[in-house]
């Protein structure tokens, strides 16, 4: 077992930090922190129209672990991390399993951390939801996300604390360092004509962009600016799930919700941005795997011209 320190500040110790205990082999993949944000907690299964939730205001930290190696199972992971929140006071809420928990409808009504740094097995995931205080107003909510692909797992872990900080010296994961389109990425984008924009997420079951920061757009906006006679398409991408039709119209959705950004808070030109959708038509992995439909779910930047 490795220790995390500062995974979670919750404990009742003189930093308000305890250390987590993680299988020795994991690797942490993605990590995000914000001080002042939201968190709609899962508390209930599916129930046929929604899923029950609690919502959090205050600081969030989310994190995304891949442990290598095949043949793992969700149980087995859970068990030794959900000890040890019971052992520092935390009650469970809802511990499911996936089909238990709603299965497609949990997943894409549920926050998760984008691809590469979290993927989910719909037919092998478990999810827990543990709560530590009153449960009006908790001291803190954590949520497992624990799922087993063929040769890797992966375990995301959200905590939600309504007051207080976290401790800033932890490493930041891939998702949040996003190579430089003005940089290699952007030699790529000119040279091929179309680049996948990183890291970007949508709010949970719809079509508009979280509040970020995205370095990829930042990035993109950067070379725009460079490049005034550049014009790109944004096109949005989904996996094979679904009608094709409606998968077209999410798809068309998100690029917009992108473009929309890249306008209202980089000022570019709204004439330099169209937004498409492909919905499941030019998949990029395949659609047979969790892993391949994670990947498939994306918004990709093409250029159209470049009037020098």
């Amino acid at each position: 077992m490795i220790r995390w320190l500062c995974l979670l500040a919750v404990a009742a110790t003189a930093t308000g930090s305890w250390a987590l205990d993680m299988p020795g082999h994991a690797r942490l993949t993605a990590e995000r922190t914000s001080d002042a944000d939201r968190y709609t907690a899962p508390i209930a299964p599916f129930d046929g129209s929604a899923i029950p939730v609690q919502q959090i205001d205050g600081a969030v930290r989310r994190q995304a672990w891949e442990l290598p190696g095949p043949g793992q199972s969700p149980l087995r992971i859970v068990a030794p991390l959900r000890a040890q929140f019971e052992a520092d006071g935390f009650e469970i809420v809802l511990d499911c399993l996936s089909a238990h928990c709603g299965g497609f409808d949990f997943r894409f009504g549920t926050e998760v951390l984008p691809a590469p740094n979290m993927f989910v097995n719909l037919r092998d995931f478990q999810f827990l939801t543990l709560r530590k205080g009153n449960a009006a107003a908790p001291e803190a909510i954590v949520t497992l996300l624990v799922t087993a692909l063929a040769d890797r797992a992966y375990v995301q872990i959200i905590e939600a604390r309504p007051s207080g900080q976290f401790d800033k010296t932890t490493a930041v994961g891939p998702s949040q360092v996003a190579a430089p389109l003005n940089g290699s990425a952007g030699q790529e984008l000119m040279e091929k004509g179309a680049i996948v924009l990183d890291g970007v997420e949508f709010t949970t079951g719809a079509t508009s962009l979280t509040n970020g920061p995205f370095p990829s757009l930042a990035n993109l906006a950067a070379l725009l600016k460079q490049n005034t006679g550049l014009r790109i398409a944004l096109v949005g991408h989904t996996d094979s799930v679904g009608d094709l039709n409606q998968n077209i119209r999410i798809s068309r959705a998100r690029a917009a919700a992108v473009r929309q950004r890249l306008i209202d808070q980089y000022g570019i030109a709204p004439d330099r941005i169209e937004a498409e959708g492909m919905g499941y038509l030019a998949p990029r992995a395949s659609n047979l795997t969790e892993q391949g439909r994670e990947a498939n779910r994306r918004v990709e930047a093409v250029v159209l011209a470049n009037d020098r």
